[in-house]
């Protein structure tokens, strides 16, 4: 079976670095725990990830308005912009699989 949340998709976007990058230590330090995965991990758009959930990009929306929340985790970049970590998505999907041996 293929990893679609890994394949290649066209990049979002470019990240920009700061001239003087802070260590991990200094990170933590200043308050900031933000994983090396997180910032150069695979994000996924709305119109991606509805494509590999095989569902209408609104049923998204829908998930990510209802009270309480469902669906994959997802991040706001802006009013317009959601985004959603591949990685987030496959644990997602993986907490979701039922096994019919086992549920039986």
């Amino acid at each position: 079976m293929t990893n679609l949340l890994l394949a290649p998709t066209r990049p979002i976007g470019v990240l920009r670095h700061r001239k003087d990058p802070m260590s991990s230590q200094e990170s933590a330090k200043s308050g900031r725990n933000v994983s090396p995965d997180l910032v150069t991990g695979k994000w996924l758009t709305t119109d991606e990830l509805a494509g590999i959930l095989n569902v209408d990009p609104s049923t998204l929306r829908r998930w990510r308005t209802a009270r309480p929340l469902q669906g994959p985790p997802f991040v706001h970049v802006s009013d317009r912009v959601t985004l959603y970590s591949a990685i987030d998505v496959e644990h997602w999907l993986r907490s979701r699989r039922v096994d019919p041996a086992q549920a039986a």
